[in-house]
């Protein structure tokens, strides 16, 4: 299995800019943002990710390039509303192997969203025995405890107490509940103060506190989070497979918006990945 390593790089081109992101735990490279000749780009980005032996190239698009990324063969699996200051960011994909591109899991993910979609809407269930509050760097400890139990493996090393602290010195939030003093569930919001979005991210409850449904309540409290900071644009990307989170974002008015096809490890192989967004500034 690949190490954990991730670079942030700036692709320079005569014609063109682009901030590029090399996971090579996931084996695919992402280009987060561009300006410039879209062609030349994608040529050399495709370039890049191949030299790395990756099986996997996503570009998240602004809609004016859709028609140009389809031409390039490019497949559209999923959309975030609002991710550029109030334009979509879609998802655009290229697969360099056919295992990477083929999934035999979809027709019963979509069937666990229909099961999902016939759910009623219900109230936010109480969880006052329970104390939330925002992580502080002296948790990490902790959290990473909490994501080792729930994630065998997950794409990024959350079961590093040191990786927490970077990523919350770097300004993600991290809100976690509490019962008697231990950490039971968590979840983040990695804020993309540029374009003004977040995704919430790193949900994790232990199997013996799911039934309180405490992560209802912890995204509800991050979203508050989010509207204090001027942050309307909110995403959450949730493991197709996992029917428990799927259904909080709904319960939570997060609309589905596409499906990303093998797109990270989490145990122990590549797992589909649904998307969600909600604008926060249209209330609770």
């Amino acid at each position: 299995m690949n190490e954990y390593k991730t670079e942030e790089k700036e692709l320079e081109g005569i014609s063109y800019r682009a901030t590029a992101v090399f996971d090579h735990f996931n084996s695919r490279m992402r280009i987060d943002d561009y300006r410039g000749n879209m062609e030349d780009l994608l040529a050399d980005a495709e370039k890049a990710a191949l030299n790395k032996g990756f099986t996997k190239l996503i570009v998240k698009g602004k809609s004016s390039a859709m028609e140009e990324l389809l031409n390039k063969q490019y497949q559209l699996e999923a959309v975030i509303r609002g991710y550029f200051h109030g334009d979509p960011a879609c998802f655009f994909t290229k697969y360099f192997s056919e295992d990477r591109r083929t999934t035999t899991a979809w027709t019963e993910q979509d069937s666990m969203m229909s099961a999902i979609y016939q759910k009623e809407k219900s109230a936010c269930p109480d969880t006052s025995d329970f104390i939330f509050r925002k992580a502080e760097e002296k948790d990490a400890e902790g959290l990473a405890s909490l994501y080792q139990t729930v994630f065998e493996v997950y794409p990024t090393p959350l079961h590093s107490p040191d990786y927490i602290v970077k990523t919350m010195k770097e300004g993600t939030i991290y809100l976690l509940a509490e019962e008697n003093l231990k950490i039971v569930s968590a979840a983040s919001a990695e804020l993309n103060r540029f374009y003004h979005n977040a995704e919430l991210t790193d949900c994790a409850t232990l199997p013996e506190a799911r039934k309180h449904r405490l992560m209802r309540t912890l995204l509800l409290k991050l979203e508050d989070v989010l509207r204090k900071e001027g942050i309307y644009c909110a995403y959450s990307i949730a493991r197709a497979a996992s029917f428990g989170m799927n259904a909080v974002l709904y319960q939570l008015d997060y609309d589905y918006t596409g499906r990303l096809t093998n797109n990270c490890i989490i145990s122990t192989d590549y797992e589909n990945m649904n998307v969600w967004c909600k604008d926060l500034s249209a209330g609770k």
